[in-house]
């Protein structure tokens, strides 16, 4: 069912059982058994009346049920977006999920050559300055107990390969008061993330780019970070709710 959502999402058209049947080699009868169940329950209609089949809105009334549950605060997805134009970089806010970040909001770079990131996107918590900035406000124990289960493999130049190494870049964020991802997960990507505590939730917020164009400027994004962040939530913020995590004097704004 996720893969026909996926293929109406790319192909922005209606299709007939037997193109979907051929594009996934679905046998007939099981393609047919999928359409009429989803057509009964009001998730597929006809729109030509010839056969062809495309998503009714009933799931986006049902994503947007879910999301308001269960909301991104409206002042990370304000944040985003400002530091976007700030920056000139794409930007992410992460949560964790099981040994994973998953991107709930991505603002992307207007650059031609840009870190092309999506929502629902998935990256790993050990590796990744997003990962590393949520992980660094969790106690020790539960930290721990995750990195015990992580299989460590090399991404990059930049990935840590153990549990020490990633305390390490872990303990160097805090220290620096920004967290920094060169190579470590994508091939010549670098990023700049800090955590953000919201109601005990943790997010990350992540500025991203080509290696080459980020890395030199990641002292100067994290600062503009620092001081964006101080503008959205007030200047004592970081000191107060990040734990541990250094705060530069805030003069870049």
């Amino acid at each position: 069912m996720l893969d026909l959502l996926e293929f109406f999402a790319a192909h922005g058209k209606p299709a007939s059982l037997a193109e979907i049947s051929q594009h996934f080699g679905w046998p007939r009868s099981s393609t047919f058994n999928l359409l009429s169940t989803l057509g009964a329950r009001g998730y597929l209609f006809e729109p030509e009346g010839r056969g062809r089949f495309y998503p009714t809105p009933r799931w986006l009334a049902i994503a947007h049920t879910i999301s308001a549950a269960e909301p991104i605060p409206d002042t990370l997805v304000r944040l985003a977006g400002d530091l976007n134009e700030r920056t000139g970089e794409t930007v992410c806010v992460g949560a964790a999920s099981g040994g994973n970040v998953i991107f709930l909001e991505v603002v992307q770079s207007k650059a031609r050559v840009r870190y092309a990131a999506e929502v629902g996107q998935r990256i790993p918590l050990h590796a990744t300055a997003s990962g590393q900035a949520i992980m660094s406000q969790w106690p020790g124990r539960q930290r721990t107990a995750l990195l015990r289960k992580v299989e460590f493999e090399r991404y990059g130049p930049g990935t840590p390969m153990s549990v020490e190494a990633v305390e390490d870049q872990i303990r160097a964020g805090l220290f620096r008061g920004w967290f920094r991802s060169a190579s470590n997960y994508s091939q010549d990507l670098g990023g700049v993330s800090l955590p953000i505590s919201i109601s005990e939730r943790v997010f990350s917020l992540t500025v991203a780019g080509p290696l080459n164009r980020i890395e030199v400027r990641m002292p100067e994004i994290a600062k503009l970070m620092h001081a964006t962040v101080a503008q959205h939530f007030g200047p004592r913020y970081l000191g107060n709710e990040i734990k541990g995590l250094t705060t530069p004097p805030l003069d870049v704004i």
